[in-house]
């Protein structure tokens, strides 16, 4: 007799697993199917974040800044600490015991909520119903009253520049390196390419990233864009931007690559080379043809804004469905498809999805860049306080950035709030608060910050706006 569940998960990364913990949680039998397998051919649960994207990656950014900040910022504190050493291979290490307690935390979590772990494929049949392989190879249908697909994204593959896994690597590649490339190359200068760009930069190698748009960090707000163009050039990065990769080849010297730029064809070579042009969703096997679930013209599958697939009772949520391909959001959407099934009230709130690039400084954002609301035509102003006039960022070292503020001129409502400094990504929470609650920069400049803190900043921003800052001139 086959085994039935009240809601089969398909995927165990940051959209799977939440989902599946909250669907029992609200009383649910659930079974969370994942295939993730790692360089070595084992299973772990966790996904792409905490296999391969963001907690090793944060992993190794931690331990290159603290190397940057020994080597460069040490003896202005007064401390003497001789030449500075990297031990690539210890530093490796404690990346994979972060990943590997991750993935274990979050078994346990699985367990502790009475989910079905099963590690292997799942594919949605018609029914709903699901064909689950073991690692075995063994095969059996199980069946749901529910199926959430979650099964996440891969990176995207260049064919002018095909990954072979050595010279040649993706982004998760890119963090198992055992040797500090002397030259490494970058294909892309979006997040993950500045990330990692970061890490090597860092510890040693001379970086060259390739960037096909002509415009920097796009996406962000664009003074945040150019004061982080303008630190990542002191860091070391050579970021060329209109540079399009023609072709990549192994020679004896390394990688060859050749690009195209505003001054014709180019040519430089590497001894690794990173592609990192973005992701894609992972769609390949997660569903039959006949199940009835659909592919949008990107190739993500076809959701509302509830994620439902259009199937009856056969959801769809995180980086394989349209959205940023965030982590959290992921999980917001697991969350709330859990809650959704379960007949409660629930919603994300798109507009508000916070972004953070974890370089130094961090740079992190939330609701509308100030071209966006230029190009809406409503009256703006805007606050701007510099981590410069911050007591506290100068005493951490770090007055490098500002928090930029956008508020509407007739309401006074927050439209944006942009950071590139210091902890960005933990100061952008407040603001994220503060859009949820469609807050005023008055509601802000009305709210007592502690002093000295990092946090004062988007509190002056806000004062900036109505020109009434404190700590630094208004003009």
């Amino acid at each position: 007799m086959s085994e039935t569940f009240d809601v089969i998960v398909i995927g165990g990364g940051p959209a799977g697993y939440p989902a599946a913990i909250r669907a029992a949680q609200n009383g649910l039998s659930v079974a969370c199917i994942d295939d993730w397998k790692n360089y070595d051919g084992t299973h772990a649960f966790g996904g792409t974040c905490l296999n391969a994207g963001c907690i090793p990656s944060k992993a190794l950014l931690e331990s290159s800044e603290l190397v940057h900040r020994a080597r460069e910022e040490f003896k202005v504190h007064g401390i003497q600490v001789g030449a500075v050493t990297v031990d690539l291979a210890q530093m490796q290490k404690r990346k994979a015991g972060i990943v590997k307690s991750s993935t274990v935390g979050i078994v346990g979590l699985l367990k502790g909520a009475k989910v079905t772990a099963l590690p292997g494929h799942g594919q949605l049949l018609a029914g709903p119903q699901v064909e689950y392989t073991a690692l075995d190879g063994q095969k059996k249908v199980l069946h749901a009253t529910h199926v959430i697909l979650a099964s996440g994204s891969t990176p995207i593959d260049l064919p002018s520049a095909p990954v072979n896994g050595k010279e040649i690597v993706d982004s998760w590649g890119a963090l198992e390196f055992d040797t500090v490339p002397k030259r490494l190359g970058v294909i892309g200068a979006g997040v993950i390419g500045l990330e990692l760009g970061s890490v090597w930069r860092r510890l040693g190698a001379e970086v060259v990233m390739l960037e096909a748009a002509p415009q920097f960090l796009p996406m962000a707000d664009q003074a945040v864009a150019k004061e982080a163009q303008k630190h990542f050039k002191k860091l070391g990065l050579d970021i060329r931007l209109g540079a399009k990769v023609t072709g990549a080849r192994v020679t004896g010297d390394g990688v060859s690559v050749n690009f195209v730029d505003s001054k014709g064809e180019q040519s430089l070579t590497v001894d690794r080379l990173v592609v990192a042009v973005g992701r894609k969703p992972r769609t390949a096997g997660v569903f039959a043809t006949d199940s009835g679930v659909t592919l949008d013209e990107r190739g993500f599958i076809a959701v509302d804004a509830e994620c439902r697939t259009g199937v009856p009772n056969v959801w769809a949520v995180g980086d394989c469905v349209r959205g940023p391909m965030l982590a959290h959001k992921a999980k917001e959407e697991g969350v709330m498809v859990a809650d959704l099934i379960a007949g409660h009230h629930s919603d994300v709130n798109y507009k508000l999805v916070p972004s953070v690039i974890y370089t130094a400084p961090e740079i992190a954002w939330v609701g509308l860049t100030e071209e966006q609301v230029q190009a809406s035509g409503r009256p703006y102003k805007v606050g701007v306080f510099p981590f410069l006039a911050s007591g506290r960022a100068r005493a951490m070292e770090a007055p490098h950035g500002f928090a930029k503020l956008i508020a509407a001129t007739d309401d006074d409502e927050i439209l944006g709030v942009h950071i590139i400094g210091p902890m960005a990504g933990e100061l952008i929470a407040e603001a994220v608060l503060a859009l949820e609650y469609s807050a005023s920069t008055e509601d802000l400049q009305r709210t007592i910050h502690a002093h000295p803190t990092l946090s004062e900043a988007l509190h002056e921003a806000a004062l900036a706006a109505d020109k009434k800052a404190i700590d630094f001139p208004n003009r």
